[in-house]
């Protein structure tokens, strides 16, 4: 991952949480993201924020992956993953009624990044512990086992971005 860009935002918080599963939180005013040039394969789609919306983000980020050559199986199916989860955090804690929500795919050199776009800037994402019975609350538990980086992004508001990121391997 040493060949990732960096760029400063200065529009706000971005969160972030690495392998390891620590928890970063970035200077109010500047804050280093990844930034992927104009070069990197792309895809983006707006879905509804429903059940099926979250399944259709997952299908299509299924069929966009297949077609790249440079994302290996074992990676395809963590993103896959990472997209049904994420989507399906979107249509349910993200909902705002008649407002869609983004799928974006971007892999290239040495990344795949799936963001996931939704109007509940209010309603960030955060680990809940669960009980053992539950059926609910492990999601980003899978997100923080299968992305090599997760985070939030803000704005622009009423928005935020919910983004995960994997390896790829280097040409």
């Amino acid at each position: 991952m040493d060949k990732l860009r960096t760029v400063t935002l200065r529009s706000g918080d971005v969160t972030g949480h690495d392998q390891a599963g620590a928890a970063r939180l970035g200077d109010v005013n500047q804050t280093d993201v990844t930034q992927l040039p104009s070069g990197f394969a792309r895809f983006r789609a707006l879905l509804s924020p429903t059940p099926r919306g979250a399944r259709l983000a997952r299908l299509l980020a299924v069929e966009w992956l297949r077609t790249r050559p440079e994302v290996p199986y074992r990676v395809a199916e963590a993103a896959a993953q990472l997209v049904a989860e994420l989507a399906a955090n979107a249509a349910t804690h993200g909902r705002v009624a008649g407002r869609s929500f983004r799928l974006a795919l971007l892999a290239g050199e040495g990344v795949l990044r799936i963001e996931v776009t939704d109007t509940r800037a209010d309603a960030l994402p955060h680990r809940r512990p669960s009980s053992l019975d539950a059926e609910s609350g492990r999601g980003l538990l899978l997100v923080d086992a299968l992305a090599d980086r997760w985070g939030t992004t803000p704005g622009p508001a009423p928005q935020k971005t919910v983004w995960a990121e994997l390896g790829l391997p280097l040409p």
